[in-house]
């Protein structure tokens, strides 16, 4: 099914203008169309439209992956009480009992918090079976390694959005984008990742914060 997903600001390339109502047409895991809704809209009368508050970008990209989803711990929601909601690092996960089963639930719920943040690929590779699984299930991309930097959820805390992005959004690319509840670049420059209301990984909304 064709989707236009609409939103008050489109940046599909960082180093171009933004498209001020702008919209990306999604045909099955593909981009079809980007540009100004209007136009989008009438090259696509039959298309189902998801309209966004905020600024559409390119999917990010998660350059410390591998810290994350293996040298950190993400608590379960039903030991928040005990452990909190941050990943646990250092001491406080060496004083954990891991085994293969606590390892992947955590892993699993890494992943969906990059998606959360509006992540649509990882710098790769992961030569731990149970992480590369995991990651092949969630359908994110995995790009070649590049400088890791500080792990953190946010791939925007210390990275500008033209270094952030996965890849530029054009049409017959894959549709991996998402939307952050900001008015433009700087204000998601400046709130960080956390602001993603919705996450779309080859053409499925995979994120939507209620």
């Amino acid at each position: 099914m064709l989707t236009l997903h609409a939103a008050d600001l489109l940046i599909a390339d960082p180093g171009t203008d933004p498209v001020p109502d702008g919209a990306v047409a999604v045909d099955g895991d593909t981009i079809a169309a980007i540009g100004p809704y209007e136009e989008v809209a009438a090259a696509f009368p039959q298309a189902r439209v998801r309209r966004w508050r905020g600024v559409l970008t390119p999917g990010l990209r998660q350059p410390a992956a591998g810290a994350l989803l293996r040298g950190a711990y993400h608590p379960d929601p039903r030991e928040y009480a005990d452990l909190g909601e941050r990943p646990l690092t250092g001491e406080r996960l060496a004083s954990l009992p891991m085994d293969e089963t606590r390892w992947s639930g955590s892993i699993r719920r890494g992943l969906q918090q990059m998606l959360r943040h509006g992540t649509t690929a990882l710098a790769g590779p992961f030569p731990d079976p149970l992480t590369a699984t995991a990651v092949t299930r969630s359908g994110l991309r995995v790009l070649p390694a590049g400088t890791p930097g500080e792990a953190d959820l946010d791939p925007l805390r210390h990275t500008p959005l033209a270094d952030a992005v996965a890849s530029p959004l054009t049409v017959g690319a894959r549709a991996d984008f998402a939307v952050f509840d900001v008015p433009d670049v700087a204000a998601l420059e400046a709130a960080g990742a956390a602001t993603c209301v919705a996450t779309v990984l080859a053409g499925r909304l995979v994120h939507r914060r209620r």
